[in-house]
């Protein structure tokens, strides 16, 4: 394989040669026929009109050698004009396949599996925006691949917890340890509820991130699932003392998976109540966004709140800004996620915001249907 540095040398040391071959040419050509002319001039004007071709053969042994020193001289200055030529282009080759050498290096250890690749290029052209992209894009597969072992094993610990405590009480139920009684069957259903909960969840996130997950969409009243889903919430809220309130506009209908949205609204309000604190507010509202096409439904809670560095995590798999909740006190910790991807799924997207001890917004933007704009124009009417 020929370097691509030769190549681009080769190449620009090729044009030189030409151009100075070229140069060369003509220069000793117009200056035979300038020099020829004026000797023709200075002899005519000094009486001897009657010689021609003076700048042919009758040219003087000095006025020949005059020009072979000139040819020579021109000689001397392309070689070296190309001589320097040859070194500069070579050294601009080598500016440009140098960081592609390093790109290809790093590119391979990626190939390997070694995800930590960088490269440090600073040549501020394209060269270095290549750089760069790349750089984004192993940090981005790092990250994922440290997501997805993370996800692996979070995956097996929660598979393995409710496993475990239907194992052992099976076996001690088995063995005359433990008695059968309606208790013990009860912290067992329990268990098994949440092996499915969690399995249906997981099957549910696997599905919309490979964007396999099939939605029913029909028209909706987005506030109308906002006002059920705030009823259906009440008897957690008020078993620990917090204050569900639903507000905002009926946006009309939209066209949506009427179940999905129920569900992202649930993990929402869920999660709201949850990281709320005794005597706090929990604040459902909907309406038009800012931006034209688009409605929104929010979630706003006066918890606890999310700090700068977890908040741009809240919506990874099983991530939980308190490592010290478990998955009774603090969920699966894959919620947010489903949330994120079904919010995806329909053309939106989602949004949070919090601050420390002040509490937290979750706000998911959908795009309005034709069925909306329909009945805004009747309404006008």
């Amino acid at each position: 394989m020929i370097s691509l540095a030769y190549r681009i040398a080769g190449l620009i040391f090729l044009l030189i040669a030409v151009t100075v071959s070229v140069m060369i040419y003509l220069m000793n050509q117009q200056m035979a026929g300038l020099f020829g002319n004026y000797l023709v001039k200075l002899y005519g004007h000094l009486g001897m009109a009657g010689m021609h071709g003076m700048h042919g053969s009758m040219m003087g042994q000095s006025e020949l050698d005059f020009l072979e020193s000139v040819h020579q001289s021109l000689i001397w200055v392309g070689g070296g004009i190309m001589a320097v030529g040859l070194g500069a282009s070579f050294l601009l080759a080598r500016s440009i396949t140098i960081p592609l050498r390093k790109l290809n290096a790093a590119a391979r250890e990626i190939e390997k599996g070694h995800f930590d690749q960088r490269v440090d290029v600073h040549t501020n052209d394209e060269v270095e925006e290549l750089a760069h992209a790349f750089n984004r894009m192993s940090e981005t597969l790092e990250t994922n691949h440290r997501l997805r072992k993370q996800f692996l094993a979070d995956v097996a610990h929660e598979l393995r917890t409710p496993l475990t405590i239907i194992q052992g009480n099976l076996e001690g139920m088995m063995e005359g340890v433990i008695e059968p009684d309606r208790e013990q069957l009860e912290s067992l259903h329990e268990e098994t509820l949440h092996l499915n909960h969690l399995i249906h969840d997981l099957r549910d996130l696997s599905l919309a991130e490979a964007g396999q997950l099939r939605l029913e969409k029909q028209p909706v009243h987005i506030y109308d699932i906002l006002v059920k889903a705030a009823g259906g919430i009440q008897p957690l809220a008020e078993a620990k003392g917090v204050t569900v309130a639903c507000r905002g506009t009926d946006t009309g209908v939209v066209l949506a998976d009427e179940n999905r949205i129920s569900q992202v609204i649930h993990n929402l309000l869920t999660n709201a109540v949850r990281y709320t604190p005794p005597g706090g507010f929990v604040t459902v509202e909907s309406g038009y966004a800012d931006r034209p096409g688009l409605i929104f439904f929010s979630v706003q809670d006066t918890g606890v709140g999310i700090s700068e560095g977890d908040l741009p995590h809240v919506f990874d798999h099983f991530y939980r800004a308190d490592k010290s909740r478990d998955r009774k006190s603090g969920g699966t910790g894959i919620g947010l996620a489903i949330v994120k991807q079904l919010a995806e799924l329909h053309g939106g997207y989602v949004k949070a915001e919090s601050h420390v001890g002040k509490g937290s917004v979750f706000t998911v933007f959908l795009p309005c249907g034709k069925e909306n704009a329909a009945i805004k124009k009747q309404e006008k009417q």
